[in-house]
């Protein structure tokens, strides 16, 4: 988990993008935020989006941005007996899914500034929807599908997920 920061400002206030990847699978949470939201609430955020999803993780790969250095995270682990691992900035070797879910992220948002204007937190459930949409070479399908074991439910693909087809109407 990292960070995605100096974003234009939200009217709702947000400037960061926490972002949390999935180790084996690749999928992503992306969890708008101010960047001085207290680490209480970074820890019901952390429990509310991601651990009522998938459980309490094993372990966790963070950077060390002092909201993860904290006693917040030590007292966290202890609750939920998870281990912590920390790594260095820009250390790709332990931490470079994060980072590169960021460089991708950061594009996405940037297409919704342009197109959308400034709200891009509106915006981003469909942003995390249609970054786990996507084929990930690294394991040889589409996120959505490694993580709940079937294709994804949308207009899209509605034929090949065994939908009826629309008749057209004359």
């Amino acid at each position: 988990m990292d960070f995605a920061t100096k974003i234009p400002r939200t009217l709702r206030g947000h400037e960061t993008i926490w972002v949390v990847v999935d180790k084996l699978t690749k999928s992503a949470h992306f969890l708008a935020m101010r960047e001085t939201l207290p680490v209480g609430k970074l820890a019901k955020l952390y429990i509310d989006e991601v651990v009522s999803r998938h459980g309490v993780p094993l372990s966790i790969v963070s950077d060390w941005d002092s909201r993860f250095t904290s006693m917040f995270w030590d007292s966290l682990q202890k609750e939920l007996g998870t281990r912590v691992k920390l790594s260095t900035t820009y250390h790709p070797q332990t931490d470079g899914q994060s980072e590169r879910t960021i460089q991708t992220l950061e594009d996405m948002i940037r297409s919704c500034i342009i197109d959308f204007g400034g709200n891009w937190d509106s915006h981003l459930p469909l942003v995390e929807f249609a970054y786990n949409n996507n084929y990930h070479l690294s394991i040889g399908m589409v996120l959505f599908e490694a993580l709940y074991r079937r294709k994804c439910r949308t207009q899209v693909c509605w034929l090949e997920a065994g939908e009826k087809q629309f008749r057209d109407q004359k």
